[in-house]
């Protein structure tokens, strides 16, 4: 494989050097440290955080996604999944990739707020001294949040004031605030109704939060709101259009979070080709077998077209082309895929696989939760289908 050569796609020679620096960050800072942090970690560190930070500070590695007025470092869509994949190759990378020094993407309050939201919420979510959570689903379901969001938000005198509740909200937990997502019309006749969003901070009266335990390490949330005011000068971008903010930021979260899932398949079948070339039996080392090496093959080539659909993705991103429909593609063959990897991988460690000394396991539990995450499966299979239906008149023999 050539230098330029990336599981084979010809990656510009400055994405090359990207990616190598990133893989010697992760080996030679974020592993020694993560290696001390208990199985089931959920983070390291303030202390380890601020340092990996700095690191990535100096090599221009943070707020790649903000824009320069508020002391961004904006890359292409291409540099983002290079990042993404290589950072969440560590026992954490499935929510925290290289232990958070790289920063997440900011709130949508960077480009839809007002001046002074972006002062008092979006800079300080920048520069890391602020966290935020976004709460779009609810009881009823998350897969179509424009029809399936029950929870009211009511204009009283200067105030809104918000009642409902959201449920597997991930990241609720120790947040400076959360975006969150409500009613404020019904809509009717075609008309979908009215969605807003709503800056809304933890120490407000009326709002409460009640861990859920899930398969994975990080719980969710449920987030409860008994009316629940919130300042007028809070409502985020237009009253009624705040489905318009909750696209924007699934859509653009998509394919890097897609290419992160290939990341961490990619490290599990490595560790597993590592394995069964020294993993001894009667008649020859392990790597030898036939089904063994199906399983390989197997998993190499679903990594490989999963990471072309991300690459073309961000290429089109890069191009100015919309990514909505391409998103969603590399979103629901990124994770299905990698889901199936890591479990051949597991398969091909034995009982070793299962062990908390690996991080197989625990990719296989959070990796089985990214199935829902971002929109589950069956929802992007809709979006898929929806999109090829409107564009295909039926082919040459049925037109």
């Amino acid at each position: 494989m050539s230098e330029a050569e990336h599981y084979g796609f010809q990656l510009p020679e400055e994405l090359v050097m990207l990616r190598d620096q990133v893989r010697r960050f992760m080996r030679e800072e974020v592993k020694p440290i993560e290696d001390k942090l208990p199985h089931d970690a959920t983070g390291c560190s303030s202390q380890d955080r601020a340092y990996l930070r700095g690191l990535a500070e100096q090599m221009g590695l943070t707020r790649l996604t903000v824009p320069e007025e508020y002391g961004g470092n904006p890359v292409s869509a291409m540099a983002r999944v290079i990042i993404a994949e290589e950072s969440a190759k560590c026992r954490l990378g499935a929510y925290a990739p290289a232990l958070g020094a790289f920063g997440g993407g900011p709130p949508n309050i960077i480009w839809g707020g007002t001046a002074a939201q972006i002062e008092q919420y979006g800079v300080p979510c920048v520069d890391g001294r602020k966290r935020a959570f976004v709460a779009i689903t609810e009881p009823t379901g998350g897969s179509d949040p424009r029809n399936n969001i029950s929870t009211r938000a009511v204009k009283r005198g200067g105030k809104w004031v918000l009642n409902g509740r959201k449920m597997w909200i991930t990241g609720a937990a120790g947040a400076d605030f959360g975006i969150i997502f409500a009613r404020t019309s019904d809509g009717g006749d075609g008309v979908p109704p009215g969605i807003t969003a709503f800056i809304v901070e933890p120490d407000y009266p009326g709002i409460s939060f009640n861990e859920i335990g899930v398969i994975r390490a990080l719980s969710p949330y449920e987030i409860v709101l008994e009316d629940c005011e919130v300042p007028e000068e809070n409502v985020l971008g237009d009253v009624g259009k705040g489905f318009g903010v909750a696209q924007t930021w699934l859509v653009d979260a998509r394919i890097p979070y897609a290419a992160g899932c290939i990341g961490i398949a990619q490290e599990a079948l490595d560790m597993a080709c590592g394995w069964v070339k020294q993993r001894p039996t009667r008649d020859g080392m392990l790597s030898g077998k036939q089904a063994i090496q199906w399983m390989i093959a197997d998993s190499e080539v679903e990594l490989r077209a999963a990471r072309m659909l991300v690459y073309d993705a961000a290429s089109k991103v890069d191009q100015g082309q919309s990514g909505k429909v391409d998103a969603s593609i590399c979103k629901l063959y990124g994770t299905e895929t990698a889901g199936r990897v890591v479990d051949r991988a597991i398969q091909m460690f034995g009982g070793m696989g299962v062990a908390k000394e690996m991080p197989l396991e625990r990719w296989y539990r959070e990796l089985r939760v990214k199935r829902i995450g971002e929109g589950p499966s069956e929802v992007h299979r809709m979006v898929i289908a929806r999109d090829k239906l409107r564009n295909t008149d039926g082919g040459i023999y049925f037109g």
